[in-house]
Protein backbone atom coordinates (compact mmCIF):
# COMPACT_ATOMS: atom_id res chain seq x y z
CA UNK A 1 0.00 0.00 0.00
CA UNK A 2 2.79 2.43 0.88
CA UNK A 3 4.57 1.78 -2.43
CA UNK A 4 1.42 2.53 -4.37
CA UNK A 5 0.93 5.84 -2.51
CA UNK A 6 4.49 6.98 -3.23
CA UNK A 7 4.11 5.97 -6.89
CA UNK A 8 0.96 8.01 -7.50
CA UNK A 9 1.67 11.14 -5.47
CA UNK A 10 4.35 12.67 -7.73
CA UNK A 11 2.31 12.01 -10.88
CA UNK A 12 -0.91 13.44 -9.49
CA UNK A 13 0.69 16.43 -7.81
CA UNK A 14 2.56 17.45 -10.96
CA UNK A 15 -0.61 17.25 -13.00
CA UNK A 16 -2.78 19.22 -10.59
CA UNK A 17 -0.06 21.75 -9.79
CA UNK A 18 0.29 22.46 -13.49
CA UNK A 19 -3.45 22.81 -13.74
CA UNK A 20 -3.67 25.34 -10.92
CA UNK A 21 -0.72 27.39 -12.18
CA UNK A 22 -2.07 27.51 -15.71
CA UNK A 23 -5.74 27.80 -14.84
CA UNK A 24 -5.96 31.56 -14.53
CA UNK A 25 -4.21 32.30 -17.82
CA UNK A 26 -6.19 29.64 -19.64
CA UNK A 27 -9.50 31.18 -18.54
CA UNK A 28 -8.61 34.12 -20.76
CA UNK A 29 -7.98 31.90 -23.80
CA UNK A 30 -11.09 29.76 -23.52
CA UNK A 31 -9.00 26.59 -23.11
CA UNK A 32 -9.51 26.14 -19.39
CA UNK A 33 -11.42 22.93 -19.97
CA UNK A 34 -8.21 21.26 -21.17
CA UNK A 35 -6.70 21.27 -17.68
CA UNK A 36 -9.27 19.13 -15.83
CA UNK A 37 -9.71 16.97 -18.94
CA UNK A 38 -6.01 16.09 -19.07
CA UNK A 39 -5.95 15.54 -15.31
CA UNK A 40 -9.04 13.33 -15.40
CA UNK A 41 -7.70 11.18 -18.25
CA UNK A 42 -4.35 10.77 -16.55
CA UNK A 43 -5.98 9.78 -13.28
CA UNK A 44 -8.19 7.22 -14.96
CA UNK A 45 -5.12 5.72 -16.59
CA UNK A 46 -3.32 5.55 -13.26
CA UNK A 47 -6.32 3.93 -11.62
CA UNK A 48 -6.66 1.38 -14.40
CA UNK A 49 -2.99 0.55 -14.03
CA UNK A 50 -3.07 0.21 -10.25
CA UNK A 51 -6.55 -1.02 -9.43
CA UNK A 52 -8.08 -0.85 -5.95
CA UNK A 53 -10.83 -2.28 -3.78
CA UNK A 54 -12.03 -0.07 -0.95
CA UNK A 55 -12.96 -1.63 2.36
CA UNK A 56 -16.65 -1.32 3.13
CA UNK A 57 -15.85 -0.79 6.81
CA UNK A 58 -13.55 2.23 6.47
CA UNK A 59 -14.47 5.88 6.00
CA UNK A 60 -12.53 9.12 5.94
CA UNK A 61 -13.96 12.44 7.18
CA UNK A 62 -11.95 15.40 5.91
CA UNK A 63 -11.99 19.07 6.87
CA UNK A 64 -9.30 21.51 5.70
CA UNK A 65 -9.74 23.37 8.97
CA UNK A 66 -9.72 23.03 12.75
CA UNK A 67 -11.37 19.74 13.73
CA UNK A 68 -12.33 21.10 17.16
CA UNK A 69 -14.23 23.95 15.53
CA UNK A 70 -15.95 21.69 13.00
CA UNK A 71 -18.72 20.10 15.09
CA UNK A 72 -20.73 18.80 12.14
CA UNK A 73 -17.75 16.78 10.89
CA UNK A 74 -17.20 15.41 14.39
CA UNK A 75 -20.86 14.37 14.45
CA UNK A 76 -20.49 12.66 11.04
CA UNK A 77 -17.53 10.72 12.43
CA UNK A 78 -19.49 9.59 15.47
CA UNK A 79 -22.49 8.55 13.36
CA UNK A 80 -20.32 6.55 10.98
CA UNK A 81 -18.58 4.83 13.91
CA UNK A 82 -21.94 3.89 15.45
CA UNK A 83 -22.79 2.06 12.23
CA UNK A 84 -19.63 -0.03 12.19
CA UNK A 85 -17.22 2.16 10.25
CA UNK A 86 -13.62 2.68 11.28
CA UNK A 87 -13.24 6.43 10.74
CA UNK A 88 -10.13 8.41 9.89
CA UNK A 89 -10.80 12.05 10.81
CA UNK A 90 -8.38 14.34 8.95
CA UNK A 91 -7.92 18.03 9.74
CA UNK A 92 -6.03 20.67 11.71
CA UNK A 93 -5.43 20.06 15.40
CA UNK A 94 -5.96 23.56 16.73
CA UNK A 95 -8.85 23.27 19.18
CA UNK A 96 -9.41 20.06 21.16
CA UNK A 97 -12.21 17.95 19.68
CA UNK A 98 -15.04 16.80 21.91
CA UNK A 99 -14.20 14.15 24.46
CA UNK A 100 -16.59 11.58 22.95
CA UNK A 101 -14.63 11.83 19.69
CA UNK A 102 -11.25 11.52 21.40
CA UNK A 103 -12.43 8.53 23.43
CA UNK A 104 -14.01 6.67 20.51
CA UNK A 105 -11.85 3.67 19.60
CA UNK A 106 -13.25 3.56 16.07
CA UNK A 107 -12.19 7.15 15.28
CA UNK A 108 -8.55 7.84 14.45
CA UNK A 109 -7.51 11.48 14.12
CA UNK A 110 -4.83 12.17 11.50
CA UNK A 111 -3.56 15.75 11.76
CA UNK A 112 -2.54 17.91 8.82
CA UNK A 113 -0.75 21.26 8.97
CA UNK A 114 -2.26 24.64 8.19
CA UNK A 115 0.04 25.52 5.29
CA UNK A 116 0.82 29.25 5.18
CA UNK A 117 2.55 29.45 1.79
CA UNK A 118 4.59 32.45 0.68
CA UNK A 119 4.47 35.76 2.54
CA UNK A 120 5.86 37.90 -0.28
CA UNK A 121 5.03 38.43 -3.93
CA UNK A 122 1.81 39.07 -5.87
CA UNK A 123 -1.37 37.73 -4.28
CA UNK A 124 -2.15 35.32 -7.12
CA UNK A 125 1.26 33.64 -6.86
CA UNK A 126 1.01 33.37 -3.05
CA UNK A 127 -2.36 31.64 -3.46
CA UNK A 128 -0.95 29.28 -6.11
CA UNK A 129 2.03 28.40 -3.90
CA UNK A 130 -0.25 27.68 -0.93
CA UNK A 131 -2.56 25.55 -3.08
CA UNK A 132 0.35 23.47 -4.38
CA UNK A 133 1.78 22.89 -0.90
CA UNK A 134 -1.63 21.94 0.51
CA UNK A 135 -2.20 19.64 -2.47
CA UNK A 136 1.07 17.84 -1.79
CA UNK A 137 0.17 17.38 1.85
CA UNK A 138 -3.38 16.19 1.17
CA UNK A 139 -2.28 13.74 -1.50
CA UNK A 140 0.28 12.24 0.80
CA UNK A 141 -2.09 11.91 3.78
CA UNK A 142 -5.08 10.60 1.81
CA UNK A 143 -2.91 8.03 0.04
CA UNK A 144 -1.41 6.76 3.30
CA UNK A 145 -4.59 6.28 5.36
CA UNK A 146 -6.49 2.98 5.46
CA UNK A 147 -8.33 2.52 2.17
CA UNK A 148 -11.81 4.06 2.70
CA UNK A 149 -15.04 3.16 0.97
CA UNK A 150 -16.16 6.79 1.47
CA UNK A 151 -14.38 10.10 1.81
CA UNK A 152 -16.73 12.71 3.29
CA UNK A 153 -15.33 16.21 2.83
CA UNK A 154 -16.48 19.54 4.26
CA UNK A 155 -16.82 22.48 1.89
CA UNK A 156 -15.76 25.23 2.44
CA UNK A 157 -12.85 25.34 2.44
CA UNK A 158 -12.75 23.52 -0.89
CA UNK A 159 -9.58 24.88 -2.48
CA UNK A 160 -7.64 22.66 -3.05
CA UNK A 161 -9.41 19.86 -1.17
CA UNK A 162 -12.24 19.19 -3.65
CA UNK A 163 -9.97 18.43 -6.64
CA UNK A 164 -7.37 16.63 -4.53
CA UNK A 165 -9.93 14.47 -2.73
CA UNK A 166 -11.72 13.63 -5.97
CA UNK A 167 -8.39 12.66 -7.56
CA UNK A 168 -7.46 10.37 -4.68
CA UNK A 169 -10.93 8.81 -4.69
CA UNK A 170 -10.57 8.07 -8.42
CA UNK A 171 -7.18 6.45 -7.86
CA UNK A 172 -8.17 4.47 -4.77
CA UNK A 173 -11.71 3.54 -5.81
CA UNK A 174 -13.44 5.36 -2.95
CA UNK A 175 -16.78 7.15 -3.19
CA UNK A 176 -16.57 10.92 -2.76
CA UNK A 177 -19.15 12.85 -0.70
CA UNK A 178 -19.14 16.65 -0.35
CA UNK A 179 -20.95 18.23 2.60
CA UNK A 180 -21.77 21.76 1.41
CA UNK A 181 -21.91 24.10 4.43
CA UNK A 182 -21.64 27.21 2.24
CA UNK A 183 -19.79 28.38 -0.85
CA UNK A 184 -16.10 29.10 -0.37
CA UNK A 185 -16.01 31.76 -3.06
CA UNK A 186 -18.68 33.86 -1.31
CA UNK A 187 -16.62 33.83 1.90
CA UNK A 188 -13.54 34.92 -0.08
CA UNK A 189 -15.69 37.66 -1.61
CA UNK A 190 -16.20 39.24 1.82
CA UNK A 191 -12.48 40.07 1.86
CA UNK A 192 -11.60 40.57 -1.81
CA UNK A 193 -14.90 41.59 -3.41
CA UNK A 194 -17.02 39.30 -5.58
CA UNK A 195 -15.40 40.45 -8.86
CA UNK A 196 -11.80 39.81 -7.79
CA UNK A 197 -10.00 37.35 -10.13
CA UNK A 198 -9.19 35.00 -7.24
CA UNK A 199 -12.85 34.89 -6.23
CA UNK A 200 -13.92 34.19 -9.81
CA UNK A 201 -11.37 31.37 -10.10
CA UNK A 202 -12.60 29.91 -6.79
CA UNK A 203 -16.20 30.04 -8.05
CA UNK A 204 -15.32 28.25 -11.29
CA UNK A 205 -13.29 25.70 -9.32
CA UNK A 206 -16.09 24.85 -6.87
CA UNK A 207 -18.67 24.63 -9.63
CA UNK A 208 -16.55 22.44 -11.92
CA UNK A 209 -15.03 19.98 -9.46
CA UNK A 210 -18.12 19.88 -7.25
CA UNK A 211 -19.88 17.94 -10.01
CA UNK A 212 -17.48 15.01 -9.73
CA UNK A 213 -18.66 13.85 -6.31
CA UNK A 214 -20.75 10.69 -5.91
CA UNK A 215 -23.06 12.26 -3.34
CA UNK A 216 -23.66 15.78 -2.06
CA UNK A 217 -25.09 16.92 1.25
CA UNK A 218 -26.13 20.47 2.14
CA UNK A 219 -27.46 22.33 5.16
CA UNK A 220 -30.63 24.00 3.80
CA UNK A 221 -33.29 23.42 1.16
CA UNK A 222 -32.36 26.84 -0.25
CA UNK A 223 -28.82 25.61 -0.90
CA UNK A 224 -30.14 22.36 -2.34
CA UNK A 225 -32.20 24.33 -4.86
CA UNK A 226 -29.32 26.67 -5.67
CA UNK A 227 -26.89 23.80 -6.28
CA UNK A 228 -29.36 22.14 -8.62
CA UNK A 229 -30.43 25.28 -10.48
CA UNK A 230 -27.09 27.01 -10.97
CA UNK A 231 -24.50 24.21 -10.82
CA UNK A 232 -26.52 21.11 -11.82
CA UNK A 233 -25.47 19.40 -8.59
CA UNK A 234 -28.05 17.16 -6.93
CA UNK A 235 -27.81 17.30 -3.13
CA UNK A 236 -29.57 15.89 -0.09
CA UNK A 237 -30.50 18.30 2.70
CA UNK A 238 -29.16 17.27 6.09
CA UNK A 239 -30.12 19.99 8.52
CA UNK A 240 -27.79 20.65 11.41
CA UNK A 241 -29.34 19.09 14.50
CA UNK A 242 -28.10 19.21 18.07
CA UNK A 243 -26.67 16.05 19.60
CA UNK A 244 -28.01 14.88 22.95
CA UNK A 245 -25.32 16.77 24.92
CA UNK A 246 -27.17 20.03 24.16
CA UNK A 247 -29.99 20.25 26.69
CA UNK A 248 -31.24 22.47 29.50
CA UNK A 249 -28.74 22.39 32.36
CA UNK A 250 -29.96 21.51 35.85
CA UNK A 251 -29.19 24.09 38.53
CA UNK A 252 -26.43 22.05 40.15
CA UNK A 253 -24.58 21.84 36.82
CA UNK A 254 -25.12 25.54 36.24
CA UNK A 255 -23.70 26.36 39.65
CA UNK A 256 -20.60 24.20 39.13
CA UNK A 257 -19.90 25.92 35.82
CA UNK A 258 -20.39 29.41 37.28
CA UNK A 259 -17.97 28.57 40.11
CA UNK A 260 -15.43 27.37 37.54
CA UNK A 261 -15.81 30.47 35.35
CA UNK A 262 -15.64 32.78 38.38
CA UNK A 263 -11.99 31.82 38.85
CA UNK A 264 -11.07 33.76 35.69
CA UNK A 265 -14.01 36.09 35.13
CA UNK A 266 -15.12 38.42 37.91
CA UNK A 267 -18.60 39.00 36.51
CA UNK A 268 -19.52 35.46 37.60
CA UNK A 269 -18.52 36.17 41.21
CA UNK A 270 -20.58 37.40 44.16
CA UNK A 271 -19.23 37.79 47.66
CA UNK A 272 -20.75 35.60 50.41
CA UNK A 273 -23.38 37.22 52.62
CA UNK A 274 -23.03 36.42 56.34
CA UNK A 275 -21.30 33.05 56.43
CA UNK A 276 -17.91 33.47 54.64
CA UNK A 277 -17.96 29.80 53.65
CA UNK A 278 -21.20 30.25 51.72
CA UNK A 279 -20.74 29.39 48.08
CA UNK A 280 -22.34 32.03 45.84
CA UNK A 281 -22.00 33.13 42.25
CA UNK A 282 -23.59 36.04 40.42
CA UNK A 283 -26.49 33.74 39.49
CA UNK A 284 -26.69 30.92 42.04
CA UNK A 285 -25.99 29.93 45.61
CA UNK A 286 -25.57 26.62 47.36
CA UNK A 287 -28.18 25.76 49.97
CA UNK A 288 -26.08 24.75 52.99
CA UNK A 289 -28.68 22.34 54.38
CA UNK A 290 -29.49 20.42 51.20
CA UNK A 291 -26.21 21.08 49.31
CA UNK A 292 -28.23 21.85 46.19
CA UNK A 293 -28.05 25.00 44.06
CA UNK A 294 -30.76 27.61 43.65
CA UNK A 295 -31.06 30.91 41.82
CA UNK A 296 -30.34 34.01 43.87
CA UNK A 297 -32.93 36.75 44.17
CA UNK A 298 -32.60 39.61 41.68
CA UNK A 299 -30.05 37.76 39.62
CA UNK A 300 -28.88 39.30 36.33
CA UNK A 301 -30.06 37.90 32.99
CA UNK A 302 -27.48 35.82 31.14
CA UNK A 303 -27.19 36.72 27.46
CA UNK A 304 -25.07 34.41 25.32
CA UNK A 305 -23.61 34.69 21.84
CA UNK A 306 -20.98 32.50 20.15
CA UNK A 307 -18.90 33.42 17.15
CA UNK A 308 -15.87 32.67 15.00
CA UNK A 309 -15.10 36.43 14.98
CA UNK A 310 -15.16 36.70 11.18
CA UNK A 311 -16.41 39.27 8.67
CA UNK A 312 -19.83 37.62 8.34
CA UNK A 313 -20.72 38.60 11.95
CA UNK A 314 -20.89 42.30 12.77
CA UNK A 315 -20.66 42.47 16.56
CA UNK A 316 -20.90 46.26 16.54
CA UNK A 317 -24.65 45.61 16.19
CA UNK A 318 -24.77 43.82 19.55
CA UNK A 319 -22.51 46.36 21.26
CA UNK A 320 -24.71 49.24 20.08
CA UNK A 321 -27.83 47.38 21.26
CA UNK A 322 -26.24 46.90 24.69
CA UNK A 323 -25.54 50.65 24.85
CA UNK A 324 -29.22 51.27 24.14
CA UNK A 325 -30.21 48.70 26.79
CA UNK A 326 -28.05 50.50 29.35
CA UNK A 327 -29.76 53.75 28.40
CA UNK A 328 -33.21 52.20 28.84
CA UNK A 329 -32.32 51.44 32.47
CA UNK A 330 -30.79 54.87 33.01
CA UNK A 331 -34.05 56.38 31.73
CA UNK A 332 -36.08 54.48 34.35
CA UNK A 333 -37.06 51.22 32.64
CA UNK A 334 -37.44 48.26 35.00
CA UNK A 335 -35.01 45.78 33.49
CA UNK A 336 -32.53 43.31 34.98
CA UNK A 337 -28.80 43.84 34.87
CA UNK A 338 -27.27 41.95 32.01
CA UNK A 339 -24.26 39.64 31.82
CA UNK A 340 -23.27 39.13 28.18
CA UNK A 341 -20.95 36.21 27.38
CA UNK A 342 -19.48 35.99 23.87
CA UNK A 343 -17.61 32.75 23.25
CA UNK A 344 -15.31 31.74 20.43
CA UNK A 345 -11.99 32.38 18.72
CA UNK A 346 -11.20 34.08 15.44
CA UNK A 347 -9.33 36.83 13.58
CA UNK A 348 -11.48 39.76 14.70
CA UNK A 349 -11.63 38.88 18.40
CA UNK A 350 -8.89 41.30 19.49
CA UNK A 351 -10.45 44.12 17.49
CA UNK A 352 -13.81 43.71 19.24
CA UNK A 353 -12.19 43.21 22.66
CA UNK A 354 -10.58 46.62 22.19
CA UNK A 355 -13.99 48.12 21.42
CA UNK A 356 -15.53 46.41 24.46
CA UNK A 357 -12.78 47.71 26.77
CA UNK A 358 -13.64 51.26 25.72
CA UNK A 359 -17.26 50.86 26.82
CA UNK A 360 -18.27 51.85 30.35
CA UNK A 361 -21.48 50.26 31.60
CA UNK A 362 -23.13 50.22 35.00
CA UNK A 363 -25.85 47.65 34.29
CA UNK A 364 -24.21 45.56 31.55
CA UNK A 365 -21.10 43.37 31.84
CA UNK A 366 -19.36 41.61 28.93
CA UNK A 367 -16.76 38.84 28.80
CA UNK A 368 -15.28 36.83 25.92
CA UNK A 369 -14.09 33.47 27.30
CA UNK A 370 -12.96 30.40 25.41
CA UNK A 371 -14.82 27.35 26.69
CA UNK A 372 -13.85 23.70 26.72
CA UNK A 373 -16.04 21.55 24.48
CA UNK A 374 -17.68 19.96 27.53
CA UNK A 375 -18.51 23.33 29.15
CA UNK A 376 -20.09 25.00 26.13
CA UNK A 377 -23.34 22.96 26.13
CA UNK A 378 -23.75 23.58 29.88
CA UNK A 379 -23.41 27.34 29.41
CA UNK A 380 -25.97 27.28 26.60
CA UNK A 381 -28.27 25.24 28.82
CA UNK A 382 -27.85 27.84 31.59
CA UNK A 383 -28.42 31.03 29.58
CA UNK A 384 -31.63 33.05 29.45
CA UNK A 385 -31.40 34.36 25.88
CA UNK A 386 -29.16 33.77 22.86
CA UNK A 387 -28.12 36.29 20.21
CA UNK A 388 -26.94 35.31 16.73
CA UNK A 389 -25.20 37.77 14.39
CA UNK A 390 -24.26 35.24 11.71
CA UNK A 391 -25.13 36.65 8.30
CA UNK A 392 -24.46 34.05 5.63
CA UNK A 393 -22.07 35.12 2.86
CA UNK A 394 -24.22 33.19 0.38
CA UNK A 395 -27.55 33.58 2.17
CA UNK A 396 -27.92 29.81 1.90
CA UNK A 397 -26.52 28.32 5.12
CA UNK A 398 -27.81 28.36 8.68
CA UNK A 399 -25.95 29.14 11.92
CA UNK A 400 -25.13 25.98 13.85
CA UNK A 401 -24.90 28.03 17.05
CA UNK A 402 -28.68 28.59 16.85
CA UNK A 403 -29.23 24.85 16.33
CA UNK A 404 -27.27 24.21 19.53
CA UNK A 405 -29.18 26.92 21.38
CA UNK A 406 -32.49 25.41 20.35
CA UNK A 407 -31.24 22.01 21.52
CA UNK A 408 -30.89 23.63 24.95
CA UNK A 409 -34.38 25.19 24.63
CA UNK A 410 -32.72 28.62 24.58
CA UNK A 411 -34.76 31.31 22.74
CA UNK A 412 -32.82 33.38 20.21
CA UNK A 413 -32.71 36.84 18.70
CA UNK A 414 -31.11 36.38 15.26
CA UNK A 415 -30.17 38.81 12.52
CA UNK A 416 -32.17 38.44 9.32
CA UNK A 417 -30.92 36.86 6.10
CA UNK A 418 -32.54 35.06 3.20
CA UNK A 419 -33.14 31.50 4.42
CA UNK A 420 -33.13 32.03 8.20
CA UNK A 421 -36.85 31.18 8.29
CA UNK A 422 -35.91 27.51 7.78
CA UNK A 423 -34.64 27.56 11.39
CA UNK A 424 -35.87 30.57 13.37
CA UNK A 425 -39.64 31.05 13.49
CA UNK A 426 -40.32 34.68 14.37
CA UNK A 427 -42.53 35.05 17.47
CA UNK A 428 -42.47 31.26 18.00
CA UNK A 429 -38.97 30.20 19.10
CA UNK A 430 -37.34 33.60 18.94
CA UNK A 431 -37.23 36.95 17.19
CA UNK A 432 -35.56 38.16 14.00
CA UNK A 433 -34.02 41.65 13.82
CA UNK A 434 -32.44 43.77 11.10
CA UNK A 435 -30.34 46.32 13.01
CA UNK A 436 -29.08 47.31 16.47
CA UNK A 437 -32.10 49.44 17.27
CA UNK A 438 -34.50 46.59 16.59
CA UNK A 439 -32.33 44.21 18.66
CA UNK A 440 -32.29 46.66 21.59
CA UNK A 441 -36.09 46.88 21.54
CA UNK A 442 -36.33 43.09 21.46
CA UNK A 443 -34.03 42.78 24.49
CA UNK A 444 -36.18 45.32 26.30
CA UNK A 445 -39.40 43.44 25.46
CA UNK A 446 -38.13 39.96 26.29
CA UNK A 447 -36.47 40.91 29.59
CA UNK A 448 -39.13 43.32 30.88
CA UNK A 449 -40.69 40.72 33.21
CA UNK A 450 -37.52 38.72 33.90
CA UNK A 451 -37.48 36.11 35.38
CA UNK A 452 -41.26 35.68 35.22
CA UNK A 453 -42.56 32.37 33.90
CA UNK A 454 -45.40 34.23 32.16
CA UNK A 455 -43.22 36.39 29.90
CA UNK A 456 -42.81 36.14 26.13
CA UNK A 457 -39.31 34.78 26.72
CA UNK A 458 -40.74 31.94 28.81
CA UNK A 459 -43.34 31.26 26.12
CA UNK A 460 -40.60 30.84 23.50
CA UNK A 461 -38.78 28.42 25.80
CA UNK A 462 -41.94 26.37 26.34
CA UNK A 463 -42.48 26.25 22.56
CA UNK A 464 -38.97 24.86 22.12
CA UNK A 465 -39.56 22.24 24.81
CA UNK A 466 -42.78 21.14 23.14
CA UNK A 467 -41.42 21.11 19.57
CA UNK A 468 -39.83 17.67 19.99
CA UNK A 469 -36.86 18.51 17.79
CA UNK A 470 -35.03 15.71 16.00
CA UNK A 471 -31.55 15.08 17.34
CA UNK A 472 -28.51 14.57 15.14
CA UNK A 473 -28.47 10.76 15.42
CA UNK A 474 -32.12 10.45 14.38
CA UNK A 475 -31.74 12.89 11.48
CA UNK A 476 -28.50 11.25 10.25
CA UNK A 477 -30.01 7.76 10.38
CA UNK A 478 -33.08 8.91 8.44
CA UNK A 479 -31.18 10.92 5.80
CA UNK A 480 -27.63 9.62 5.31
CA UNK A 481 -27.82 5.95 6.24
CA UNK A 482 -30.14 5.13 3.28
CA UNK A 483 -27.59 6.71 0.89
CA UNK A 484 -24.82 4.47 2.22
CA UNK A 485 -27.07 1.41 2.27
CA UNK A 486 -28.04 1.96 -1.35
CA UNK A 487 -24.35 1.94 -2.34
CA UNK A 488 -23.66 -1.32 -0.53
Amino acid sequence: MADRGFFTVPVLVLLLAAGFVCGYSLTRTGLVWLVPLVVALALLCVRARLGSNASSLNACVLVLGDIGRSPRMQYHSLSLSKHGYSVTLVGFLGTKPHRVVLDNEKIKIVPISDVQGLTVGPTIFRYVAKVILQSLQLFYVLQKIDLPSYVLMQNPPGLPSIAVTWAVCVVRGSKFIIDWHNYGYTIMGLTHGENHPIVQIAKWYEKFFGRFSNHNLCVTNAMKEDLQKNWSIKATTLYDKPPSIFKEAVLDDQHRLYVKLAKDHSLFRREPVGDPTEERTAFTELDQSTRTARHITHRPALLLSSTSWTEDEDFSILLKALEDYEQFINNGATLPSLVCVITGRGPLKEYYKTQINKMHFKHVQICTPWLEAEDYPVLLGSADLGVCLHKSSSGLDLPMKVVDMFGCCLPVCAIHFKCLHELVKHEVNGLIFKDSQELAEQLKTLLADFPSTHSKLSTFRRNLRESRQLRWDESWDQTILPLLTADA
